[in-house]
C-alpha cells in the first residue's frame, strides 16, 4: 500500500537513525527497564505469504509493509536480533518474538500452557484445556491440552511436547529451564494429552515450592518434541551449539511466525491456520496481519516515530507522558487517564551494604533514618514525572499497588511503620536515638567516625541517578554525608553480583514484579539469606541481609494453604523489613510502559474497560488478548 510522501520521507529518516544505531551495536537506553537477569528465548519460522513477495535474503526496512494491516511497537528490542530459536532464548536478542518471564511469557510466537494475568494474578488457560489439578499433598499437578492446539505444520500439540521441552532444557542447560530444576522433578505425559508434573521434594516428603510451580505453567514455552529432535541431531547434541543455532525452521503454535529479520527490523506474520480461532479459544484471528518492531538508536528517535503514528504501542518512558494527549492533542492515551497512567509492578529499590565498613550502616536506625528523610514525592515527581503512586498512596511495604498484592497483609498492624518520607524531624530523632552526634563540621558521628557513605546507580539511567541524587540530599539535611557515584553498567552490575563488595553503601536494583509466586518471590529477592555469598548473584538480596525468621517464614509460606495464615506471615515479613529497613522502595514502577497512538489501531485495554486485560503491550501473558479485540481505526 502507498503511503503519503511526507511519511514515506518520515520513515526513512527514522529508519537511517536506526540502521545507524544497529551499526554502533547500541545498548537499551537508560529509561528502560533494566536488563533481565537470564530469561530470554528464541523465535519460529517464516509463513510463506500468498500475498505478498517472500522477503529476499538481504531485505531491509525499505520493504513496506500494508499500514492499515500492521502492528507497530516499539521498546523491546535495542540491537541486531540473532534468530528465532525459542530454545536458545538468550541468544537469540528477538524480543519481539520471545521472552520467558514470570509476568507472563511473550506469545506472539510460542506458547505457554496458561497466560498470566498481571492484574488480578489468575492463570488463564492457553494451550491448557480447563484448569489445571493439584492432589492433595501438593506433589503432582496434572493438566489437559487442548485437543484442537496444533503446530504451524498441522501437527498437534501433545502432552509429549511438553515433557519433551522440560527434559530437553535440563538435559541441555537452557536458563529458561534451569530457573525451576530445583522445583520440579519432572515433566511426563501420561496420554496425548495429560500432562504431569511432579514436584522435587524436600527431605522430609513436601514439595520444595508450589508456588515456583504455578509460575512455570504460565512462564516457560511448549516447544515441539520432533523440532527438538532435528535441533539435537544438526548439532550433534551439543547444547551449546543447539542454543545459538538461529531455529529458521523452528515450529509454533502461536498466532504468527517468522516473517523478517534483519538489524533495523524484526516483522512477525499472521498464520491464518492458527489453532486458537477455534470455539475452544480466542474463537477469531488476530486483527493486524503483521507485527513488526523496528529497532531505533534510543528513547528519542522511537518516541519521535511514535508521536508521528508510525508506532502503535510504545513500551519506553516517555516523560511527562500526559503531556503528548493534554498539550499537543496527539491520539495518544495510556492504561489510565490519570497519574500513575499504568499498573506499578516494580519496586526499585536502594539496598544498604552489610558488607560496607562504613560507620554507622549496620544501624536499623541509621539506615531508617537515611530511609526516613528521602523526598519520595521529589522522586516520583521528577524521576518518574508522576508514573509512580506516591508512598502515600499507597504505603510502603513489600508488595506492588495491585489490589491482590496489598490484600495479602494487614496493613493496620504495620501502618505505624510505614513512613512516606521528607520526615527530617524523624530521622533527626533516629539519630539522636542511635548516638549519632553532630560534630563541628556538620557532619554526625558515631564514636569519632562521620557517617559517610557512597550511593551509587548505573550511568546514564536517568530515573536512577536522579533517585540517588534525591537521597544524597536527603543525607545533607541531617548530617549524614552521601556522596553519590554513577559507573558504567558493565562495571556496576560486577560489582553488585559480587559475593562480596565494599564500593557501594547505598545502590539501587530493581525487584521482581508479578507472577504467580507474589509476593512470595520478590520477598525472596529481596531477603533470603540463600543468595549471601554467593558470585555472580543475579536473583537477589545484593545488600546481603540475613534473618533466621525471614528465612523460616520463607520457607512456610509456599506451602501453606491456610489464607489468614499466609497473610498473618506476610504481616510479619513486612513488620521486620520496615524494622531493619535492610533496603527501602523508592518508587513503584511499571514492569512495562505502555502507551498507545490511535492513528491507525484503536480498541487497546484501558483501565475501566470490563476486559481486564492488563497493559503489557499485546504481548506478555494475557494481554495478548489485545491482538484480538483491536480493530482499524478507518
Amino acid at each position: 500500500m502507498k503511503k503519503k510522501q511526507w511519511i514515506a520521507f518520515l520513515v526513512a529518516v527514522i529508519m537511517l537513525v536506526a540502521t545507524l544505531a544497529a551499526c554502533q551495536n547500541q545498548e537499551a537506553p537508560a529509561e528502560t527497564d533494566p536488563p533481565p537477569v537470564a530469561e530470554e528465548t528464541p523465535e519460529p519460522e517464516p509463513e510463506p505469504e500468498p500475498e505478498e513477495d517472500e522477503p529476499e535474503e538481504d531485505a531491509d526496512v525499505t520493504r513496506e509493509l500494508p499500514r492499515d494491516e500492521t502492528l507497530y511497537v516499539m521498546g523491546f528490542n535495542w540491537g541486531p536480533p540473532n534468530g528465532w530459536n525459542a530454545f536458545g532464548e538468550g541468544n537469540m536478542n528477538n524480543a519481539l518474538a520471545m521472552e520467558q518471564v514470570g509476568r507472563g511469557a511473550r506469545l506472539p510466537m510460542f506458547e505457554t500452557p496458561f497466560m498470566f494475568n498481571a492484574l488480578d494474578g489468575e492463570l488463564i488457560p492457553l494451550l491448557a484445556y480447563g484448569p489445571y489439578e493439584w492432589n492433595d499433598d501438593m506433589t503432582e499437578l496434572t493438566y489437559r491440552i487442548n485437543p484442537n492446539a496444533h503446530w504451524n505444520d498441522g501437527t498437534p500439540v501433545t502432552a509429549h511436547d511438553a515433557a519433551a521441552t522440560f527434559t530437553a532444557g535440563r538435559e541441555f542447560g537452557t536458563d529458561t529451564t534451569a530457573a525451576f530444576a530445583a522445583v520440579i522433578d519432572s515433566v511426563e505425559a501420561l496420554d496425548d494429552e495429560t500432562v504431569l508434573i511432579t514436584a522435587a521434594l524436600t527431605d522430609d516428603g513436601a514439595p520444595v515450592n508450589p508456588l515456583m510451580i504455578l509460575t512455570f505453567l504460565g512462564q516457560n514455552y511448549i516447544l515441539q518434541e520432533a523440532w527438538l529432535e532435528t535441533l539435537a541431531e544438526r548439532n550433534d547434541n551439543d547444547g551449546a551449539a543447539m542454543q545459538t543455532d538461529p531455529g529458521e525452521d523452528i515450529a509454533f503454535s502461536g498466532p504468527f511466525g517468522p516473517y523478517l529479520l534483519s538489524d533495523t527490523m524484526v516483522v512477525l506474520v499472521r498464520n491464518d491456520d492458527y489453532w486458537g480461532q477455534h470455539e475452544s479459544m480466542w474463537g477469531t484471528l488476530p486483527a493486524p496481519r503483521f507485527l513488526a518492531h523496528p529497532i531505533f538508536e534510543d528513547n528519542a528517535a522511537a518516541t519521535v516515530a511514535f508521536m508521528a503514528g508510525d508506532i502503535d504501542i510504545s513500551q519506553v518512558f516517555i516523560p511527562n507522558v500526559q503531556d503528548l494527549w493534554l498539550d499537543q492533542g496527539l491520539p495518544i492515551s495510556t492504561f489510565m487517564e490519570d497519574p500513575p497512567y499504568g499498573v506499578p509492578l516494580s519496586i526499585p529499590t536502594a539496598f544498604f551494604n552489610m558488607h560496607s565498613e562504613a560507620p554507622g550502616i549496620d544501624n536499623p536506625l541509621v539506615r531508617q533514618a537515611i530511609a526516613m528523610a528521602v523526598d519520595y514525592d521529589l522522586i516520583i515527581a521528577n524521576a518518574m514525572t508522576n508514573q509512580s503512586p506516591t508512598f502515600a498512596e499507597v504505603p510502603r511495604s513489600l508488595m506492588n499497588p495491585t489490589a491482590g498484592e496489598q490484600a495479602m497483609y494487614n496493613q493496620e498492624e504495620v501502618a505505624h511503620l510505614q513512613w512516606e518520607g521528607n520526615d527530617i524531624d524523624g530521622a533527626n530523632a533516629l539519630l539522636d536515638e542511635a548516638g549519632a552526634v553532630m560534630g563541628a563540621d556538620g557532619w554526625r558521628e558515631i564514636d569519632g567516625e562521620r557517617l559517610s557513605f557512597v550511593a551509587s546507580a548505573p550511568y546514564g539511567w536517568s530515573d536512577w541517578e536522579a533517585a540517588i541524587e534525591i537521597v544524597a540530599a536527603a543525607g545533607e539535611q541531617i548530617g549524614v554525608q552521601i556522596t553519590t557515584y554513577f559507573p558504567d553498567w558493565s562495571v556496576y552490575n560486577t560489582i553488585v553480583t559480587a559475593a562480596v563488595h565494599t564500593e557501594y553503601d547505598i545502590f539501587m536494583m530493581w525487584t521482581d514484579d508479578a507472577s504467580p509466586a507474589q509476593p512470595w518471590s520478590r520477598i525472596r529477592n529481596l531477603l533470603s539469606s540463600e543468595f549471601v555469598g554467593n558470585d555472580n548473584n543475579w536473583s537477589g538480596n545484593w545488600g546481603a541481609f540475613e534473618n533466621d525468621r525471614v528465612d523460616e517464614l520463607l520457607a512456610l509460606i509456599p506451602l501453606e494453604t491456610d489464607e489468614d495464615e499466609i497473610r498473618a506471615m506476610y504481616t510479619e515479613l513486612v513488620e521486620i523489613y520496615l524494622t531493619e529497613v535492610p533496603s527501602f522502595s523508592l518508587m513503584y514502577r511499571p514492569a512495562q510502559f505502555h502507551a498507545v497512538n490511535e492513528s491507525v489501531w484503536t480498541g487497546f485495554t484501558e483501565d475501566g474497560d470490563g476486559r481486564n486485560v492488563p497493559p503489557l503491550n499485546a504481548v506478555n501473558g494475557f494481554a495478548i488478548a489485545d491482538l484480538f479485540n483491536i480493530r482499524p481505526v478507518n
